[in-house]
């Protein structure tokens, strides 16, 4: 049990700032694990890409692990083809 009539050491503010720190890496981390959950029927995916738009060139795309090998999408659930495409594409930034 915490004793809140001690006043605050330096190491428990330091290790309370080292937990404060490590939450945005736990929140990206269970995003990580919820994102592609949308159905591939509701974003209209295709494996083949719309013109010069594909998956590959995508924001949200994570690829897989060789080139050209089916990835994850941030939102789309199961796996992505590198040129396949959906109405949520989002060009990476340059």
């Amino acid at each position: 049990m915490t004793d809140f009539t001690k006043p605050a050491t330096r190491r428990s503010l330091i290790a309370g700032a080292a937990a404060l720190g490590a939450l945005p890496i736990l929140a990206a981390g269970s995003a990580a694990q919820a994102a592609g959950t949308m159905a591939k029927a509701n974003v209209k995916y295709q494996p083949t890409p719309n013109g010069a738009n594909a998956c590959g060139k995508c924001n949200y795309f994570l690829p897989g692990p060789k080139a050209g090998a089916p990835g994850l999408c941030k939102i789309v659930g199961g796996p992505i083809s590198p040129t396949g495409w959906c109405i949520l594409f989002a060009p990476k930034p340059h």
